[in-house]
């Protein structure tokens, strides 16, 4: 029933998000997360994902107010904190680090390089963000759970595309769901696909 909840609110959001209704998005955003923390906490109690996503609810309501970069900074350190929860918590699970850290840091790198100038004073901490980010989706994808692996990629992705908007080195074509979308299907993945994933040993 909850994550019924959750596909209801996040397609109103996702609404919102391409139409640039700021109403509903202050109506729907900071519920998201808390949603999906009630239903991992009611399925398990697993408690460092139950604080990731509680991170990133604080990261959604900052970044809610506008592009001033106080509110930013603030975001993202509050979604660095998430990051390392779920650092800390795929590591207590035994989470390899394979190939996938070779692709996500061109990946990194990559974007370090195009973006650096256009980002500039924002360069160094978006990259030790970046930093974290890419240890984050590396780990997931050595838990050897498609549902978690695939999260860490996409939300890997929301945060280019917010990098991307932020340095205005590009103009994302279609309408602004994007990130959003990567997003919320990052964190859903994310978090169901560890609940499957720790069932049978929990």
């Amino acid at each position: 029933m909850l994550l019924l909840v959750f596909g209801v609110f996040a397609l109103v959001n996702l609404i919102a998000s391409g139409t640039e209704n700021e109403v509903l998005e202050w109506a729907t955003k900071p519920v998201l997360m808390p949603l999906l923390t009630l239903w991992v906490w009611r399925n398990g109690r697993h408690k460092g994902i139950a604080a990731a996503l509680l991170f990133s609810a604080a990261g959604d309501i900052a970044l809610l107010n506008g592009d001033k970069e106080l509110w930013f900074i603030a975001g993202m350190v509050f979604f660095l904190g998430a990051h390392i929860c779920y650092i800390v918590t795929f590591l207590k699970a035994g989470a390899r680090v394979g190939l996938a850290a070779v692709g996500y840091a061109v990946i990194l790198g990559a974007a370090l390089v195009w973006l650096w100038k256009p980002l500039g004073a924002m360069a160094i901490p978006m990259t030790g963000y970046g930093l974290a980010l890419a240890a984050m989706a590396t780990l997931a994808a050595g838990l050897r759970n498609w549902r978690v692996a695939l999260g860490g990629g996409l939300f890997l992705l929301s945060d280019l595309l917010i990098a991307v908007r932020v340095a205005e080195a590009a103009t994302i074509p279609g309408p602004p769901i994007w990130v959003m979308l990567t997003y919320l299907a990052a964190q859903f993945l994310i978090a169901t696909g560890w609940v499957r994933y720790r069932q049978p040993r929990d």
